[in-house]
């Protein structure tokens, strides 16, 4: 037995919508799979979270152990990846002390916060980072692992540490072989 849905099984989860060669994991927990687009030529790993309004475009591979809280909206665009366990929140609770921070308590009691994770295309995330609410990462952005992601990113730069701080600009190389794909 495989490890990935068949493609008779994907057609039940029921997502949104999904590509061709798309390979999910059984192990994966899926919510909100109504909000969920997956794109073609893309892999996800055991043991990851998908929950909220999500956009994965086309050839992205997400690691083992990933979790997506997208109640405002995250999207991957082609040729991005995350490896092993990455959290991304689109949202968080209000921890400046006026609200409590719980899913089990009143709703009025609590205050959400967030925006939208933009992960723009040629973007590769190391393992452990957490992204936080309202974040884009730019085209060709590299994060080193154990990040932590509060702001925004330029473009074809490489960002590492707690808080995420730019290191030096990345090599574009990998345009080269993009033609290879379309």
């Amino acid at each position: 037995m495989n490890s990935f849905y068949t493609e008779e099984e994907l057609k039940e989860l029921p997502l949104k919508s999904y590509g061709k060669d798309v390979l999910i994991s059984r192990k994966v927990s899926i919510y909100s799979n109504h909000e969920i687009v997956i794109g073609n030529h893309v892999r996800i790993d055991d043991f990851c979270i998908l929950s909220g309004k999500i956009e994965i475009g086309n050839h992205i591979h997400i690691g083992a152990y990933c979790a997506f809280y997208g109640a405002f909206g995250i999207k991957m665009e082609d040729f991005t990846g995350l490896s092993p366990r990455c959290t991304v929140f689109s949202a968080s609770d209000n921890f400046n002390g006026n609200f409590l921070i719980s899913p089990t308590t009143k709703k009025e009691h609590n205050q959400i916060i967030g925006g939208e994770v933009f992960i723009k295309k040629y973007t590769q995330v190391g393992a452990g980072t957490i992204i936080m609410p309202h974040v884009t990462l730019e085209e060709g952005t590299a994060i080193g692992a154990m990040s932590l992601v509060t702001q925004s990113t330029e473009n074809w730069h490489i960002y590492a540490g707690s808080p995420a701080k730019k290191i030096k600009p990345r090599e574009r190389g990998l345009l080269n072989f993009i033609n290879d794909y379309e």
